[in-house]
């Protein structure tokens, strides 16, 4: 059985590579479990691996924060000679973060196969950092794993080869209904005072909502509005909490410390709505059937609103007012797109362990093959 290297790099990462992980061991594939430490908090760390039941990473690479192009400069320059000395047949990547496009790029130039999970995800935002990551990474990828078919769609849109996309679901979606029942025993909703369905669940963190102070003080000015007919909950990113902290929080926004994965999908789960500017977040309420308003002018995941309980706001004061009130008044109706069913990591395993397919399997840049259809009379 073949060697694969698994990546993951922030917490956003952690419950999108553990049920691939645990599905490509069920099958006998050795797998190294890379962790880049991209971001690290050790105390958030070790609750997020403890929750989510993953084995303390084999490696850890340990580069830190710093700007784009150190951070990612950093995980290429360890993660090299570490792939050199495991020689693994694949590289497994996930998301859209500093450490996806890194380890990628690396992966592409020493030539085992790479496989990109929630590859085609689109913003058209080119001023996301994320954006470039994703776009980028599905450049040098081999296996691209698309979460939904739009995703697939923009796959083939900008000329990948059929052979290379694969639509297999949501990963995070796995992890989430692999532990909903766990989650939903927390006790935090009685730690903070909290009923289900009493409380507005928040979360800040992208650079576009949290740097400008302008931006952040008209989205705190929205909060404190909602909050009047909707207690809102803040549970305060660490990029978040000191611009929060320096504007000051409106009366009926409560500011708690960040979760772990089973107390936050508990408040998620419970809430009436949620204010998020979160993809995942976007993703795990519309698998709940929690309605979400997305503090964004864009997002990579249109299935949540065209499919699933999400409605984009956009960042402008009085319309976040206006759609949350509106959502209140008439919350969207629970659904969940196809495929996920928390079988996306099965699927997953079914594609990269195909039996002879990685020996024949064309590059990257190979041209299609041709087909009777496209030979010349």
């Amino acid at each position: 059985m073949p060697r694969i290297v698994c990546v993951a790099g922030a917490r956003p990462n952690y419950m999108k590579i553990k049920p691939v992980m645990d599905a490509l061991e069920r099958r006998g594939a050795e797998v190294l479990l890379v962790h880049t430490g991209q971001h690290y908090d050790p105390a958030m760390n070790d609750v997020f691996f403890a929750d989510l039941g993953i084995r303390p990473p084999d490696r850890f690479l340990g580069v830190g924060s710093g700007s784009h192009a150190e951070q990612t400069g950093r995980v290429m320059t360890a993660f090299e000679p570490l792939l050199a000395e495991a020689a693994p047949d694949l590289v497994v990547v996930v998301g859209d973060i500093n450490s996806t496009l890194a380890c990628s790029l690396v992966t592409a130039k020493a030539g085992p196969l790479l496989a990109h999970v929630e590859a085609g995800l689109r913003s058209r935002d080119w001023s996301m950092p994320e954006e470039v990551n994703r776009v980028a990474t599905d450049r040098v990828s081999d296996y691209l794993l698309a979460p939904s078919p739009d995703a697939a769609r923009n796959l083939r849109a900008e000329g990948y080869r059929d052979d290379q996309i694969h639509l297999v679901g949501n990963v995070m979606i796995d992890t989430l209904l692999a532990n909903l029942d766990r989650a939903r025993a927390s006790d935090v909703l009685g730690r903070y005072g909290l009923t289900r369905g009493g409380y507005g669940l928040v979360t800040l963190h992208r650079p576009a909502n949290v740097d400008d102070p302008e931006v952040l003080t008209g989205l705190l000015k929205a909060l404190g509005e909602i909050a009047g007919r909707c207690p809102l909950v803040l549970p305060a990113h660490p990029r978040a909490a000191g611009r929060l902290a320096g504007l000051g929080v409106p009366g009926g926004v409560r500011l708690v410390p960040p979760a772990g994965y089973l107390d936050f999908l508990a408040l998620q789960d419970a809430a009436r709505v949620v204010l998020t500017d979160s993809g995942g977040v976007q993703e795990e309420t519309t698998a709940l059937g929690v309605p979400c308003v997305t503090l964004r002018d864009n997002t990579e995941r249109p299935v949540t609103v065209e499919e699933g309980t999400n409605v984009l706001a956009g960042r402008d004061p009085d319309r976040v007012v206006r759609t949350v009130h509106a959502v209140l008044d008439d919350p969207p109706a629970p659904r969940r797109p196809a495929l996920w069913d928390g079988r996306a990591s099965e699927r997953i395993a079914d594609v990269l362990l195909e039996p002879g397919a990685a020996r024949t399997r064309p590059r990257p840049t190979d041209l299609a093959r041709p087909t009777e259809r496209t030979l010349p009379l």
